[in-house]
């Protein structure tokens, strides 16, 4: 193969160009990988629909699960990472010097950069996650188990790490995640539905799914994953003094029915407001009076990928069913595909080859 195809955002909502370019080289340090899934996010769609600024032409898409296809002996080496692996692509570039990298928390770096940010008509031409190639960074990759199966790793690709160090920093301010006897979720998306997940796993008694509208097929799943109660924003009446909230829907208004939730010394981790889509009222004194504990977080690091990774590793059983969220488009149809993500046709869309 010389050449391959790419999809760029050329302005807010406008539809992506698919362009195709020459396959070169890759520069030392960096590594060539051919596409096996790439997710589409909800960040993607908020950067779209210019609720995040960007300067375009733009490569959207941070969600790369692909196969080696060329890299250096010397970087081979170095990383561990052979020709014929399957890897998880991060974007996220941390520069290791500042006060919060330097104490191990990179995930939060000030001055953090991304890998996705080159011009497409500029070599190596394919830069983020909406191409049949992609180059990255070899320090950006994480290699796939051989024991899983790399299409179901690339469901929950951002969602999982997401969702580990949400809990991961809960776990270092002190807040015992594992301990919980309650949980509520709210949203169920892919961020939400991993949460369910992953909370379930951890051995929490009651984890609970709160969703704005009923989907009969998405809302069973929720319960193979570990949800013991699927319920509306309507039917909250009954939920009051939980343990753990985590807010996973995107949406603001959430966030106040969240604080009203949780007990007192409750905990609050906050993942999924990952756009400035608009302002919402709150009563800051519910945060007084019940002591509550609020964790914000928005990236993640290649140790929280390599927690996913063992996570899946661990849970064998729930592979079927994660599998069975994703919808699967060619990157050809890239367009389709972010249109029926954007109306919540799909659980998870993956771009895949």
């Amino acid at each position: 193969m010389n050449k391959a195809k790419a999809a760029y955002m050329t302005g807010v909502n406008q539809p992506l160009d698919v362009r195709e370019y020459p396959l070169i080289r890759p520069a030392p340090g960096m590594a060539r990988l051919e596409l096996i899934a790439s997710g589409v996010c909800g960040t993607d769609l908020h950067i779209l629909r210019g609720k995040l600024p960007v300067g375009v032409p733009l490569a959207l898409g941070h969600e790369f699960v692909g196969r080696v296809s060329e890299i250096s002996p010397g970087d081979s080496a170095a990383s561990g990472i052979a020709a014929g692996d399957a890897v998880i692509a991060t974007i996220a570039c941390p520069c290791g010097v500042c006060k919060l990298c330097a104490s191990g928390d990179d995930a939060n770096c000030v001055n953090m950069d991304l890998a996705n940010g080159g011009h497409p008509d500029t070599p190596p031409h394919f830069h983020g996650g909406f191409g049949q190639v992609n180059y990255s960074p070899v320090q950006n990759l994480v290699k796939i188990p051989a024991v899983l199966d790399p299409q179901t790793v690339s469901v929950f690709a951002c969602a999982g790490p997401t969702v580990m160090h949400a809990v991961h920093l809960a776990e270092q301010a002190g807040c015992k995640i594992h301990e919980a006897e309650t949980a509520v979720v709210q949203g169920l998306g892919p961020v939400g539905l991993c949460a369910v997940m992953v909370l379930s796993a951890m051995g929490i008694p009651r984890v609970a799914a709160v969703t704005a509208n009923v989907k009969p097929e998405r809302d069973a799943l929720a319960r193979k994953l570990g949800a013991a109660d699927v319920v509306t924003t309507t039917g909250l009446g009954g939920f009051a003094g939980i343990d753990v909230a985590v807010e996973a829907s995107g949406n603001p208004a959430a966030f106040s029915q969240g604080l009203a939730m949780l007990r007192n010394r409750g905990v609050y981790l906050v993942p999924g407001q990952y756009s400035n889509s608009g302002g919402v009222s709150v009563e800051p004194q519910i945060i007084t009076f019940k002591a509550l504990r609020i964790i914000g977080s928005s990236q993640y690091s290649l140790g929280d990928i390599r927690r996913y990774l063992a996570f899946l590793e661990e849970h064998p059983l729930l592979h079927e069913t994660i599998r069975s969220l994703a919808a699967c488009y060619r990157v050809e149809d890239v367009n389709t595909a972010l249109e029926d993500a954007g109306t919540g046709k799909n659980i998870k869309t993956l771009l895949v080859r």
